[in-house]
């Protein structure tokens, strides 16, 4: 069964409020990895490279979720857009399933694909203007 679980991106300042999240809710960092940890990418720059590409907190039989908002361009943070809903499925059908459920009418910005990190993933807004991502980790650990 699919699981739901937040996701929050920031204005830079990720690893300062998962820091803080941490030291409420208790736990270890499931994941923390920069964008720096990812292969070259010309559209990340170096001021940016030091910034949270991924983070997850497990907060009970959830998981806390998060990233550093890094814009490109004219484009800029604005506070309302830092929450996507974030979709961890039990296997690769069920993935496929919802991506194609909820993406449809929608805009997708990357399309369901295996990652470098492991998983297949996806990110895009429905039809409504929601922000998903979804996401089947192959190896999964249950919590």
């Amino acid at each position: 069964m699919a699981t739901i679980n937040p996701y929050l991106f920031f204005p830079g300042n990720t690893e300062e409020a998962f820091n803080f999240y941490k030291s409420v809710f208790g736990g270890e960092f499931l994941m923390l990895s920069r964008y720096e940890d990812s292969p070259e990418n010309p559209a990340i720059t170096a001021d940016h490279k030091n910034q949270i590409m991924h983070i997850a907190l497990p907060i009970g039989r959830n998981i806390l979720m998060g990233s550093d908002a890094v814009m490109q361009g004219e484009q800029a943070f604005k506070f309302g857009d830092n929450t996507t809903i974030s979709v961890d499925t039990d296997n690769l059908d069920e993935a496929e399933r919802i991506y194609r459920g909820l993406s449809e009418g929608g805009n997708v910005e990357m399309p369901l694909q295996k990652m470098f990190w492991g998983a297949w993933f996806s990110m895009f807004k429905d039809k409504f203007g929601a922000q998903w991502m979804v996401n089947y980790d192959e190896n999964k650990t249950t919590l």
